[in-house]
């Protein structure tokens, strides 16, 4: 069950982690959130409402330029600034979306 203060997302949204230097934008979002987007555990909150990001010296668990999806592929996050900490989303962690195929140009 989502928390009151889980706002519904859009397409174009982006998010900023409040513990790190980790930044997404919503390329595709659920009708109804079933719970919060978190980076490391904490929520993640909307960009312009972030603190100024506090780089940690880890090697990143978000990588800019990936995309993450969720198991139901209901909801999908462009990386737009690399940092630590895990994307959760419902406390399910989202996985790296693999590129598509070419088609052989032979």
């Amino acid at each position: 069950m989502p928390s009151p203060r889980t706002p519904a997302l859009r397409p174009g949204d982006q998010l900023a982690c409040t513990a790190g230097t980790t930044r997404v934008i919503v390329i595709r979002a659920p009708q109804q959130m079933s719970g919060p987007v978190e980076c490391g555990g904490a929520e993640m909150v909307p960009a312009q409402d972030a603190p100024a990001p506090q780089p940690s010296g880890q090697a990143p668990d978000t990588l800019i330029g990936k995309r993450y999806v969720d198991p139901d592929d209901a909801l999908e996050l462009l990386c737009t600034a690399s940092g630590s900490g895990r994307l959760t989303y419902g406390g399910k962690p989202l996985a790296v979306k693999p590129p598509k195929a070419l088609p052989a140009s032979d």
